[in-house]
């Protein structure tokens, strides 16, 4: 699921009906139970590409310290014009990998997900504060509390 595709299911969740505020009481686990479903979804795949970022830097690391196996060359990896470099030099080299960098921005991007949908349960989570906190401020602005 798209970053956006979950902002634009929020924004449309997120709206509290004042004049329902017992149904909008009665959706809270519903609501729960969506966005915990797609929490943990989204929460594997950063599991995943977390894997796959440790797998693809030690493949890089011996790639630039014992130079290309047959499978790097047909994905097209490249040593730079100086050939194999030197152990001390590996994490420069790994730092300005271009398959590492993406591989970087795919895992953050995975993890600014993951977090909104952790921020999102727990406004659901206490959402029934602010229906109750609604139904006293009704109640008081009629007189009534």
């Amino acid at each position: 699921m798209k970053l956006e595709e979950i902002h634009e299911l929020w924004a449309l969740d997120s709206q509290i009906d004042e004049s329902e505020l017992d149904a909008e009481s009665l959706k809270i686990p519903q609501l729960h139970s969506k966005y915990y479903k797609i929490y943990n979804i989204e929460r594997m795949i950063l599991r995943r590409l977390e894997g796959e970022y440790k797998t693809l830097s030690l493949e890089k690391y011996e790639f630039y310290t014992q130079g290309p196996t047959d499978e790097q060359h047909k994905r097209g990896w490249k040593l730079p014009a100086k050939g194999m470099i030197l152990k001390n030099e590996v994490d420069r080299y790994l730092e300005a990998d271009r398959d590492i960098i993406a591989m970087s921005l795919k895992i953050a991007l995975q993890r600014e997900k993951v977090d909104l949908l952790h921020s999102i349960i727990g406004n659901i989570n206490s959402r029934s504060f602010h229906i109750r906190d609604c139904i006293e401020f009704l109640k008081w602005s009629q007189g009534q509390g």
